[in-house]
């Protein structure tokens, strides 16, 4: 353990990162910042060969930065898991999807794991960054690595420390955002702590690695619950013709006991979309059923439906045929901003109204495609908001001029309150 906390103190410890996406890229990039080598891992060949030409493709990896980082000869990236072999410190940050019975997938990292293990060497620290269920890192990751005949907190080291990336967020970033760390063992909480604290801000360790695992499905499971209230308070507020907008306004005016969440057409992302499933499928093995969790992502799965609906109506008394009308799209992207479509509640509006309406089509100036489709965004133009029935606005990015689109549109039904101060006839928002 000395030698590996000697590297780590006078970076010196070559870091690697499995899997260079939206956790993995950034984090390479903080690591070479602050003067570690760093070796990207992943089987994705397109993003090994961009990364070395010292390009980035994610939004929160500065692309200067990355140019910088790889000309220094700071960082590289392979394919090759043989080169795991020369790293003191790996780091998974690969995909954690749910099955199509919103079951936990944990391939990927299982997968990674006997990679890793087959080429395990003495005074290697192993941290899992992917958000998955309680127990994982003890129960799944720890049996295939000691596999190798090695042991934990003596030959190699063991912690999870979940990754904490909010997509576009200037203000809390990957270096001040706060790491939790949590160990198998105590050697395995110091020496994790004593790697992220040389490169982050501020560093917290917990007791264990399963107190680190819950901690990130609380963080989101949190959100996801507070949305759904929100929701159904928006579907509640509609039906008594009070704004659920001015009345979240008026509450966070109260200084104490009360947060702000917004209503929308659903949750997106990879983490509040799917992690209040990692919980309440591991509570299944425990006997405990999270019904107030289930009912929250069953409320909040619901609203892209709600949308739908709401569009046939306002289409229809517009005088309109819902199955003749064209819809546009206005933002697929999860959240404003941002060019991360990843489990984005606009992608199911889109599908759901596809078998109501005559036409679909969508714009969004950070996604010009959509993945697995044949979709690309439309040039947002006078001329097409006049033709289209009705504009929807599912993603409220900040470089749309609403006043514009309102002014030019025959129809908008509004998820985001990006209409707020609009007084229009044509406007429709939910939860008014």
């Amino acid at each position: 353990m000395e030698m590996l906390e000697q590297k780590i103190k006078n970076k010196t410890a070559e870091i690697g990162v499995i899997g260079l996406g939206y956790v993995g890229l950034p984090l390479c990039l903080q690591f070479t910042k602050k003067g570690f080598d760093v070796l990207g891992i992943d089987i994705k060949k397109e993003r090994v060969k961009l990364v070395n030409q010292g390009k980035s493709y994610i939004e929160d990896a500065d692309q200067q930065g990355i140019k910088e980082a790889v000309e220094s000869g700071k960082l590289s990236a392979t394919w090759d898991y043989d080169k795991i072999q020369e790293c003191d410190v790996i780091q998974i940050c690969v995909p954690t999807p749910v099955n199509v019975n919103k079951e936990p997938n944990t391939i990927y990292i299982t997968d990674t794991t006997r990679e890793i293990s087959k080429r395990l060497r003495k005074e290697q620290l192993i941290i899992l960054k992917s958000t998955t269920f309680p127990e994982t890192t003890e129960k799944v990751i720890l049996p295939i690595l000691e596999k190798s005949g090695f042991k934990v907190g003596k030959d190699f080291y063991l912690a999870f420390s979940p990754e904490r990336i909010d997509p576009g967020n200037k203000e809390y970033t990957i270096e001040n955002t706060p790491v939790i760390v949590g160990g198998v063992t105590k050697k395995c909480t110091h020496l994790a702590k004593l790697l992220y604290i040389s490169v982050m801000q501020r560093v917290i360790a917990v007791s264990s690695s399963g107190i680190a695992e819950m901690t990130k499905l609380l963080e989101n499971t949190f959100r996801n619950v507070n949305i759904a209230l929100v929701n159904e308070l928006a579907l509640l507020c509609e039906r008594m013709k009070i704004d659920i907008w001015e009345v979240i306004d008026a509450a966070s005016t109260k200084p104490f006991g009360f947060m702000p969440f917004y209503p929308g057409p659903g949750v997106g992302g990879h983490c509040i979309s799917i992690d209040p499933y990692y919980l309440s499928w591991k509570a299944r093995e425990y006997d405990f059923h999270t019904s107030f969790i289930e009912l929250s992502a069953k409320v909040n799965e619901n609203m892209p439906y709600f949308v739908v609906d709401k569009v046939i109506q306002a289409l229809s008394e517009n005088n309109v045929c819902p199955s003749g009308a064209r819809v546009l799209i206005l933002g697929v992207a999860f959240k404003r901003d941002v060019n991360d479509q990843r489990d984005s509640p606009a992608l199911k509006v889109m599908g759901i109204l596809k078998q109501r309406v005559k036409e679909v089509i969508y714009n969004d100036p950070y996604i010009d495609k959509i993945k697995g489709t044949r979709e690309r965004s439309i040039s947002l133009t006078e001329s097409l908001l006049k033709k289209v029935d009705c504009v929807l606005i599912t993603t409220d990015h900040r470089v749309y001029d609403y006043n514009w689109i309102v002014r030019n549109a025959k129809l908008v039904v509004d998820t985001r309150n990006a209409t707020k101060w609009i007084k229009k006839k044509n406007v429709v928002r939910i939860g008014c």
